[in-house]
């Protein structure tokens, strides 16, 4: 029998609406005995009793909210891990084999956690924090094997690599991925002036004709490559000061570059005249 029929024809138990009211009604629905879970499970497996199906889901929805309960320090709704957890035990029932000698709680657990782990790895960061096998079994076990608030220090980096069974460096780059904070795309309506820009203010413009783009794009190539002929054209003294009152991130005044070369500043003034002048005649010409 197919998922899709299973989903089909057993709904998955809703948590829409109040969750306190949700909680409270599974928890009134009676746990079934080791017997009563065999002889259901036999049921499903080898007639396909939907009926049969239903009472072992139902019968483990509160172990779900249980479950649930230990991710609430992510950021998402109870209800969602919940909605989530549900998934993962209608799986766990439809694969689940009486012959194995255990009870469904402990095969479904795995299945439940496995659907929580995947919502929450999707859903808590845009920027995902875990990518790999290592990272993932980091990112749920961290918060738990730190022992205090705060950034761990070398001797619990290495214990909890050592428990994990981790790099230490991939240790020290998951806390760092977990200290950080979100922030919003745009800017928030009352930002004051001085706040810091939003990410969106970063992002390129393309609301122009892509031709003027285009072209902007390159006549800004042009110019760097009509400035960079015209410098090869000077002289080295002339190039340099040009280089160092006008191009450089940390530019030099006329009197530095006269204690340089040990003349004027109004001789330093006339060389930068000159090769500007010169510059000038070679752009107009380029």
């Amino acid at each position: 029998m197919s998922q899709a029929l299973v989903t089909a024809n057993f709904p998955l138990p809703s948590v829409v609406g109040s969750l306190d009211a949700y909680i409270s009604a599974v928890h009134r629905i009676p746990v079934l005995t080791a017997e009563e879970e065999q002889a259901l499970s036999r049921d499903f497996l080898e007639e396909a009793n939907l009926a049969a199906a239903k009472k072992l889901v139902m019968s483990h929805l509160r172990f779900v909210v249980h479950v649930a309960r230990g991710y609430n320090g992510y950021g998402l709704q109870l209800a969602d891990l919940i909605q989530e957890g549900n998934i993962g035990l209608m799986k766990a029932v439809k694969r689940f084999d009486p012959d194995q000698g255990v009870r469904l709680v402990s095969f479904a657990v795995h299945w439940i956690r496995a659907e929580m782990h995947e919502f929450i790895l999707k859903n808590w960061r845009i920027v995902k924090v875990a990518t790999t096998k290592a990272q993932r079994k980091l990112f749920f076990n961290l918060r738990k094997s730190k022992k205090r608030l705060g950034w761990m220090n070398a001797e619990e980096v290495r214990t909890v690599a050592k428990d994990l069974g981790v790099p230490e460096a991939t240790v020290r780059e998951m806390e760092s991925r977990l200290s950080g904070r979100d922030i919003g795309f745009e800017a928030p309506a009352d930002a004051d002036d001085d706040a810091k820009p939003a990410p969106a203010a970063f992002l390129i413009d393309d609301g122009a004709d892509p031709y003027e783009n285009v072209s902007d794009a390159d006549y800004a190539d042009n110019q760097l490559e009509s400035l960079s002929d015209a410098l090869s054209h000077l002289d080295e003294r002339s190039r340099k000061i040009i280089q160092r009152r006008w191009l450089d991130d940390d530019k030099a005044t006329l009197q530095d570059l006269a204690d340089e070369y040990g003349v004027s500043a109004e001789r330093i003034r006339q060389v930068e005249a000159n090769a500007m002048k010169k510059m000038r005649g070679l752009f107009a010409t380029a």
